[in-house]
């Protein structure tokens, strides 16, 4: 049975069968029950999930999975009420003692299905840079666009950054203004509606309907992490100061209710308290006046404590739908008292709801989720320029090197109570050299640059899978399980492949390794057809694509204010570019010649070719955009 921690309907099963008595003896007399934290082992659940998939079409969790001695599977669902559970063990020890042999031939094919789900179509021959390629996704992804509300056109709603770091990117490079709307308007709504904690800052992992309203309230790091992200650079392409708000908010969140004492990241917080979903949350009408007092009339407009914003038993979600120009006309405030206003309503109803029974905590810290949240503190720092964000990335930099990394170089994938475990998957790397390899970008630092090729070496020795030019999820040092799967598709994270080829991209340039960049051709090339076919689901290997159908420049700034002249350029929004830069002579290959004493110069490559240096920002800017 695999599950996590915040899992609403994990805890559900558990209570209603796996700590009944009766229903544990049977379980215990007829099988080996295992219990899997899905973020523990991922590994573990992409196999039982794709086997789940083949035999139901769907997936979910608590996914229970039901297998032979030797791991292979014969039997899956997710949540079942008691009875239909017991009568499921009835008949699955009955046909195991009367009919095995049909079983495990069952069993054989399921798992001939599993290995043959990681085929992949070899394509060598893709042009790259054809822009018709993203065109095409586009085109049809747009017909799924939700106009009104944002998002897709269905429920559950999932917030998918890296969907929309992708349109946003692409929006912007080939002006297509249906698309940036698109993303504003996802944006906005996401960051208004209950899917954001308007007073403690931080997003629930999904919303259940398609207003973004009603959440489902657990708070995970992963989807926190990547908002980060996703926020500061749409701040960054818009100036919209909402979205600095949000970011802000969510990164205070995240160092209140999930930073370490070491600066690492615990992993999600509950959705349920006292046993209810999202009690810690809402709120009933007398609450709020008994806590506001005369300022009740004004939040129950600016937070909808009306027809809108009710939920169920009297609850309220807080949530806005009113612009702030609105509300300064009808209250007769000034920009600047609204601000004032609500920050102190916010302050008392924060404290109220500090004293209720707190959500609890799944205090483990993964590598991979870690990776993620030191990639959107850089990403907030470079954009905002704010030291704030640049002193928790540092200790959590320093964490994951210090804690996470072995001598070998090999990554552990857990840490908990002060050990570290598990070896690590292709998703503690992928993430973890993504985030090393921006960290050097936003602060010229090698010693980031150095760790991520460190890591990604090892990755290659490892993990690479020479017959498909992909990546294996796990290291081939490792027993392996009935498949060894490769994970592609960009879901609620991206995919630890299109997270590699990304990161081989980027340390090609730096190191002029020419091997790494034929790795992440190929890899991005064996998945055009996939891309065109449905782009939601391999977002990230068009972030990738961006970087071939469009020019992408290599901006190498050096001298004794390169670090100074790195931070003017946050104020621009440049996509797709690679900053590389040092105040002193650097043996990387990226600055060879590069320094001069007693200058300050910055150069703009483009397919390994420069052009004259220049000592002023906006020249370079204009070697960029022409």
């Amino acid at each position: 049975s695999i599950g996590y921690s915040a899992c609403h309907w994990c805890h559900v099963m558990e209570r209603e069968s796996f700590e009944n008595e009766d229903v544990a003896i049977f379980m215990n007399s007829h099988f080996v029950c295992i219990k899997v934290d899905r973020e523990e082992r991922p590994d573990v659940d992409q196999v039982y999930m794709n086997a789940l998939q083949l035999m139901t079409g769907q997936g979910g969790w608590p996914l229970n999975c039901f297998a032979l001695p030797n791991g292979k599977p014969v039997y899956g669902g997710t949540y079942f009420p008691l009875s239909k559970w017991q009568n499921i063990l009835v008949s699955l020890s009955e046909m195991h003692r009367d009919s095995f042999d049909k079983m495990q031939e069952y069993s054989e094919k399921l798992t001939l299905g599993i290995i043959q789900s990681d085929l992949i179509s070899l394509n060598k021959e893709s042009d790259l840079s054809q822009i018709e390629i993203l065109k095409k996704s586009i085109e049809s992804w747009k017909l799924r666009f939700d106009n009104l509300d944002g998002g897709p056109n269905r429920a559950p709603k999932f917030p998918l950054p890296n969907n929309y770091l992708f349109l946003l990117r692409y929006a912007y490079l080939m002006n297509d203004f249906e698309v940036l709307g698109h993303v504003n308007l996802t944006l906005d709504k996401m960051a208004k509606n209950g899917l954001f904690d308007q007073l403690g800052g931080g997003f629930s992992r999904y919303s259940t309907d398609m207003e973004w309203k009603v959440p489902h309230f657990e708070k995970m790091l992963y989807d926190n992490a990547q908002l980060v992200s996703l926020y500061s650079e749409a701040f960054q392409a818009t100036g919209n100061l909402l979205y600095k708000d949000v970011v802000y908010k969510t990164v205070r969140f995240i160092e209140r209710e999930l930073m370490s004492a070491q600066g690492a990241f615990f992993s999600a917080l509950d959705a349920d308290s006292e046993g209810q979903e999202g009690k810690f949350y809402v709120w009933q009408k007398h609450e709020l006046e008994l806590v506001l007092g005369s300022d009740f009339l004004f939040i129950q407009d600016y937070y909808q404590i009306n027809e809108t914003g009710y939920w169920e038993h009297g609850n309220y979600i807080l949530l806005r739908n009113k612009s702030d120009t609105e509300l300064c006309l009808k209250w007769t405030l000034s920009t600047n008292q609204l601000e004032l206003k609500v920050q102190s309503i916010n302050k008392k109803l924060f404290k109220a709801r500090s004293s209720r029974i707190r959500p609890g905590l799944d205090d483990k810290i993964l590598t991979s989720w870690n990776g993620l949240m030191l990639k959107g503190l850089v990403d907030a720092y470079v954009v905002f320029n704010d030291s704030y964000f640049l002193n928790l990335a540092n200790r959590n930099a320093d964490f994951i090197l210090s804690c996470q990394k072995k001598n070998d170089d090999s990554l552990f994938h857990s840490h908990k109570n002060g050990k570290s475990t598990i070896v690590g998957f292709l998703e503690d790397y992928a993430f973890v050299i993504e985030a090393l390899v921006s960290f050097y970008e936003a602060t010229f630092n090698e010693k980031w640059l150095m760790e991520a090729k460190k890591l990604a070496d090892y990755v290659y020795h490892n993990f690479y899978d020479l017959e498909s030019g992909m990546f294996f999820f796990t290291s081939k040092t490792e027993k392996p399980l009935i498949a060894r799967k490769i994970e592609l598709t960009d879901n609620v994270t991206p995919a630890s492949n299109s997270s590699m080829a990304i990161s081989f991209f980027k340390l090609s340039r730096v190191f002029d390794l020419i091997a790494y960049e034929k790795i992440a051709s190929h890899m991005l090339s064996n998945m055009t057809s996939q891309l065109i076919e449905y782009g939601s689901g391999y977002s990230n290997w068009g972030n990738l694509m961006l970087n071939y159908c469009f020019p992408f420049s290599e901006v190498i700034i050096t001298g004794s204010e390169a670090a100074e002249n790195r931070s003017a350029f946050h104020v621009e929004y440049l996509p797709n570019v690679f900053f590389a830069g040092s105040k002193e002579v650097s043996e990387l290959p990226i600055l060879q010649n590069r320094f001069f004493a007693d200058k300050n110069l910055i150069f703009v490559c483009l397919n390994k070719t420069c052009k004259l240096p220049v000592t002023e920002i906006k020249d370079a800017l204009a070697h960029i955009k022409n």
